[in-house]
């Protein structure tokens, strides 16, 4: 009856509707912004990691594993690697090309974030604040607060890149303060014996240990993983990478997939011309992001497939840097179905014309992870489209929402409504009471379980949404009791 009470709510809401040819119009790249935010990467100034270089990394006197004429290295460098001047210049950019900038997901990246000088960190994290703010504060607590309540640029989520052997419980406890939501592990591969192989620098127990502190603190989880490195093959990187989802000390929550290259500058290009590595061919990486995908559980996310470094680094290994859309269309075409989450969202068939269902109920599936019981709650259509998404995990009889995410073009904080258009239906999903479905249901697993308090890790411009519905901020998290 609950799930009926709140379908029919949400169903008597959800009546947006827009012309897919008037988003184009008014949208360049409309890709970028139809996960629901509009993501700023800012990156770091180069500076060395402290375990030395694995073997893949090129040198090239810019940030670690990019060239000088990577995209985001140009933007950088044109600013100096300042926080403040790359987060304003790319909200410039994002206006000029016509996407909401209301909401806001901050990506810090480019070297090992959590190794450079603490106070550096502080000042690099409130400086990205202040430009969202467009105001400088005293200190960081100054400008999260302030974020709070900005009118134009409010951060609903921020994400750190680094690596395994570099997420301690200080480490996390800084992330924390910092107001980051997400995190990215450098993994690779799980194997020890290739890690040394490439000079990696950690463990296979450091990636198990730093993904359980993760969880338990609450953040999404991402790992980079790098199939075709030196030591493996075809059939170990599949089988490594099941293993990855059958292992509950691993099964992350997104993923981001860059096929090993060869890059000038690199140790890997002098063994390539020597004949002691071979990279894989474009059908042979085809082959393998195919089953990989396939393999990949509902609750993941493949974030993206391929890095883009220019063909001028490039020394061997495709270029093809949006095979991902190629992959996409054969497995469409030839109707296999995939569950992982971005190849089901509803802003990329909207943004593909389809025709789309809107009935919609909850999906929970049920998995355990880092020790701890993870339910990955969702509303769906009966074509299983992906409308909105929350994660919760409950451990030791304690709750905490992990991601609260709501699909489809990005929308304006405060967009009204617009009226019925009866001509090709896009859908705008945003700002409908999906979220407010999804946590009342979280909030009703932990009370069925006696949990009495329910945690959410949320990024500083969404605590008032929190505020709303019953929380209130508790070092970092928004908390609200359940009893």
């Amino acid at each position: 009856m609950a799930e009926r009470k709140n379908k029919d709510l949400i169903d008597s809401q959800l009546r947006v509707l827009n012309s897919l040819d008037s988003l184009k119009t008014l949208i360049r790249k409309p890709t970028k912004t139809l996960s629901g935010v509009t993501p700023i990467a800012v990156m770091l100034p180069p500076r060395k990691c402290n375990h030395g270089v694995c073997i893949y990394c090129p040198s090239l006197n810019v940030p670690q594993s990019y060239t000088p004429k990577s995209p985001v290295v140009m933007r950088a460098a044109a600013f100096d690697y300042d926080s403040y001047k790359q987060v304003r210049a790319r909200i410039k950019a994002f206006k000029a090309m016509g996407h909401p900038t209301d909401k806001i997901e901050l990506i810090i990246m480019g070297g090992t974030f959590l190794e450079y000088p603490e106070e550096f960190q502080y000042e690099f994290i409130k400086k990205c604040y202040d430009a969202l703010n467009s105001k400088k504060s005293k200190n960081l607590e100054e400008a999260k607060k302030l974020n709070e309540t900005a009118g134009k640029h409010k951060c609903v989520a921020l994400c750190i890149e680094t690596r395994p052997d570099r997420c301690t419980e200080k480490d996390i406890k800084r992330m924390l303060e910092f107001g980051a939501t997400r995190v990215e592990l450098g993994v690779q591969i799980i194997d020890d014996k290739i890690y040394k192989k490439i000079k990696r620098g950690h463990t296979v127990k450091d990636v198990v240990n730093a993904t359980l502190r993760l969880r338990d603190s609450g953040f999404k989880i991402g790992y980079h993983i790098m199939p075709g490195l030196p030591g493996s093959d075809f059939q170990k990187d599949l089988r490594l990478f099941k293993k990855m989802f059958s292992d509950q000390r691993f099964r992350p929550d997104q993923l981001k997939i860059y096929p090993c290259q060869v890059i000038q500058g690199s140790e890997l290009e002098e063994l390539y011309w020597k004949g002691q590595y071979k990279p894989y061919t474009k059908e042979e990486i085809e082959k393998l992001i195919i089953e990989m995908l396939k393999n990949t559980p509902r609750y993941c996310r493949v974030m993206r497939i391929m890095r883009e470094i220019p063909p001028d680094y490039l020394v061997a290994g495709t270029t093809r840097i949006d095979l991902r859309k190629d992959i996409e269309e054969k497995l469409r075409k030839e109707k296999i179905k995939l569950h992982e989450i971005r190849y089901r969202e509803i802003g990329f068939l909207m943004r593909d014309n389809a025709e789309i269902d809107f009935n919609l109920q909850l999906k929970i599936t049920k998995y355990r992870a880092s020790q701890g019981e993870e339910y990955f709650l969702e509303i769906v259509n009966k074509d299983d489209i992906l409308f909105a998404l929350l994660r919760l995990r409950i451990k030791n009889r304690k709750a905490m929402i992990r991601e609260l995410h709501v699909y489809g073009q990005s929308a304006r904080i405060g967009e009204k409504p617009e009226s019925l258009n009866s001509t090709k239906k896009i859908f705008k999903v945003q700002h409908k009471g999906l979220g407010r479905w999804l946590v009342s249901e979280a909030e009703n697993i932990a009370k069925k379980q006696n949990i009495k308090k329910l945690k959410i890790i949320s990024g500083v411009g969404v605590r008032n949404y929190y505020r709303k519905i019953g929380y209130e901020l508790e070092e970092n998290y928004m908390v609200k009791n359940l009893s």
